[in-house]
Formats: structure tokens, sequence, C-alpha cells
């Protein structure tokens, strides 16, 4: 046997030692953003979470201004200053690579996000949200008029009560006239094709929707297929409802992200 032969063995575990140094010394960071009346330590996210940081992903998960304990305190804009925050803390950890990751109304805000932000990748997990749409606009009529109509008064900073829903689920909340729209105006930032379409370039985009879930039904070409072309953005089905898909969707999710830190 020769010496090349001899060595061969251990020159693949020093490769392999070198890998795993490699990822552990150049950790990327995951902003997950939770759903609309939900909280980072929401148990939909728990099971991800914990896979993600068994993986060696810093995960941050916090508490954005659509939370049940919040529910719109602060503007959709002033949401992503909150998440600037959040990767400037995993930066600090020691990431070098940033994923925004959201669920729900949160992979609505992380499209957003990235249109406004440099990011390595996007994460839409049973993206929510659409004021742009038909039904949306019949259900909300009533608040999205009171709104407008308080903003032309000059009363745009005070509170009053609205219509909200969340999967159907109708319920009142107390907030001000241009918080409440810059959620829900169907011309507002809250428009995930538009944010799709406005995604800065060289940004890859996991989209993850559950065949129990309405988003199925509109199908890749309703925002997915808007984003700037990446070889790497996946439209991914999986047998799951909305609320369960981060779960569902934990190894596909890794996955993908393992192929973006790994190229």
């Amino acid at each position: 046997m020769s010496l090349g032969q001899r060595l061969r063995p251990f020159v693949l575990v020093f490769a392999l030692i070198s890998s795993s140094a490699a990822v552990a010394a150049d950790p990327a960071g995951i902003v997950l953003l939770h759903g609309k009346q939900g909280s980072g330590g929401s148990r939909h996210f728990r099971p991800l979470v914990a896979a993600l940081m068994r993986e060696g992903f810093l995960v941050n998960t916090p508490e954005m201004p659509w939370s049940g304990g919040r529910i719109y305190d602060r503007t959709y804009e002033e949401a992503i200053e909150q998440i600037d925050s959040a990767v400037h803390e995993l930066g600090e950890r020691g990431a070098k690579k940033i994923f925004i990751a959201g669920h729900s109304l949160g992979a609505n805000a992380a499209l957003y996000y990235a249109t406004r932000r440099t990011v390595d990748g996007v994460l839409a997990l049973a993206p929510g949200r659409v004021p742009e749409g038909q039904t949306f606009q019949k259900n909300h009529s009533a608040s999205l008029e009171l709104a407008k109509s308080m903003v032309r008064a000059g009363k745009g900073d005070e509170r009053a009560s609205f219509d909200d829903t969340n999967q159907g689920r109708r319920f009142i909340v107390q907030t001000t006239p241009k918080i409440y729209l810059s959620y829900m105006d169907p011309e507002g930032p809250a428009v995930m094709p538009q944010s799709a379409a406005s995604m800065k370039p060289g940004t890859p985009l996991l989209w993850v929707v559950g065949t129990y879930d309405g988003m199925y039904n509109r199908g890749p070409s309703y925002a997915f297929e808007k984003a700037p072309p990446h070889p790497q953005s996946k439209y991914v089905v999986i047998k799951s409802d909305h609320l369960n898909t981060p779960r569902d969707a934990t190894s596909e999710i890794i996955a993908w992200l393992r192929a973006l830190q790994n190229p």
C-alpha cells in the first residue's frame, strides 16, 4: 500500500473536521417571525426552532407588533426596524449569513423586509394576509373607510376600534388609523405579490404552503413567481395546514438552508 493510500482515510477525516469547523466558525442566523396573534415562543414554532438550533443555526424569535400581546402597537414599516434589531443581535452572536423566515403574517413581513434590506435568503412559511383580495376588502370595508376618513380628518393617531380577521375568525382591534391602514390598505406594503416582485435581485426564496391552507389554491403564480429569479429559489407544497406548516416543513427548511450555507 502506497503512502497516499495509507493517508487517504486521514485526509478524509481532516476534510470532514475542517468542513464542520467552517460551519461552526461561520454560523448562519435566522430571524423567525411569528404569525398574527402568535408569539416567538408559539408551540407551532418550537419543533422548528429546536431543530434549527440542533443543526447549529443561530435563531432569533422577536415578538412582533402583531403578536397577541401587542396586536398593532406599531406600523408595518416600524416592524422593519425591529427586524433590523434582531438581525443586529444575530450579527453580534457571530452570524455571517442572515435569513429572514416568517409564518403567516410573519412571512408577509419577511418578503417585505427583503425589498428594503439585503439578506441571504427568505423563507415564507404558510404566507398570510391578502389585503388586495376582494374577500379581504369586503370583510374589512367598514373599518377601512373609518380609518381613511379619520386620517383625512387629521385623526390618524387617535385610537379607535377596527375589524380584523385571523384564518376566518373575526375580532376587534384597538389601534390608530395609521397603524391599521399600514397592515390593511390594499395599496399598502403588506401586498405580497408587490413585495415579491420588489425583492432585491439575488435573494433566494423558499415558499412553503400546505395542501390544507387557503393559500394553496393561489399557487406559485400569485407571488412566488413574481420574485426575481434565483437558481435556489423553491416552491414547496407539503401535506399540512396553515398553523402546522412550520413544524411539518422542518426537514425541507433545513435542507434548503444547508444548501445555501454550504454551496
